[in-house]
């Protein structure tokens, strides 16, 4: 029987994690370990040489669930290194309050806990809804129904190795259809507030280029679901033999 285990970066008690993992149940075996608080926005954070509390929690049906004090990586790592079954035949992220569209990939925790799962052999799914304001289950039922879709997919044919799938549902129950979509560019209207010596970095969401087809943020703006596959090189390779060419040394140094 498959095994998924169920994380997400909203926190353990979040609506979106518990439609997911209704929708997870079609596979087989399930298990939850989250965050136990909001960890939105923490990318791939990982704690080493400090406590990291675990408890044992129940979600609103009373499924059982692991609460980890730490980030969405914390939860995975953990879970390979023993806090619960493993290894999982996926693991699954989300669903996540918000669209993680573009550069968000960097930052957001939902996409990093499945980073994390390829980082230790497992494939990976994260599943984000383009809607900051959902706050019950049924907000969620879309979304939960296409990244059942988009796992028994993966589940079929596999993935390649430190390669993702991030997936990004739009705010609407009519959703058009499937798109792969590359990345597009976010902008960003970060703004900076300041109270003494205490700071916060608010402002309006963020926005960017909709008109540019075939990006992740045209499919969201024209009601498609989009997927992305996310790689774990980060090495610009055709920027390589140009950078070379800089000739870059330590005078007098280690290259002469």
């Amino acid at each position: 029987m498959t095994y998924i285990l169920v994380t997400n970066d909203d926190g353990v008690h979040a609506p979106g994690i518990f439609a997911l993992t209704q929708a997870m149940r079609e596979f087989g075996d399930v298990s939850v370990v989250a965050p136990a608080h909001n960890q939105s926005a923490t990318g791939h954070k990982k704690t080493l040489f400090q406590d990291i509390r675990v408890n044992a929690v129940t979600l609103r049906d009373d499924t059982p669930a692991t609460a980890v004090d730490g980030s969405p990586a914390d939860c995975i790592a953990l879970s390979a290194l023993g806090i619960a079954k493993w290894p999982p035949r996926m693991v699954v992220s989300g669903i996540n309050r918000g669209a993680n569209l573009s550069q968000d990939v960097t930052q957001s925790g939902t996409v990093s806990a499945a980073l994390e799962a390829t980082i230790h052999g497992v494939p990976g799914v994260a599943i984000s809804l383009d809607n900051h304001d959902a706050d019950d289950p049924e907000d969620y039922a879309t979304a939960a129904k296409i990244a059942a879709t988009v796992v028994r997919t993966v589940l079929q044919k596999s993935l390649p190795p430190f390669t993702v799938i991030s997936v990004n549902v739009p705010n609407t129950t009519e959703v058009k259809g499937i798109r792969i979509a590359r990345q597009g560019v976010r902008i960003y209207n970060d703004m900076l507030e300041k109270d003494g010596d205490i700071y916060r970095i608010v402002g309006d969401p963020p926005t960017g280029r909709v008109d540019e087809e075939g990006t992740d943020l045209w499919a969201i703006h024209q009601g498609y679901a989009c997927i992305t596959p996310v790689h774990l090189d980060m090495t610009h390779h055709e920027f390589m033999a140009d950078l070379a060419s800089w000739d870059i040394r330590l005078n007098g140094g280690l290259d002469e």
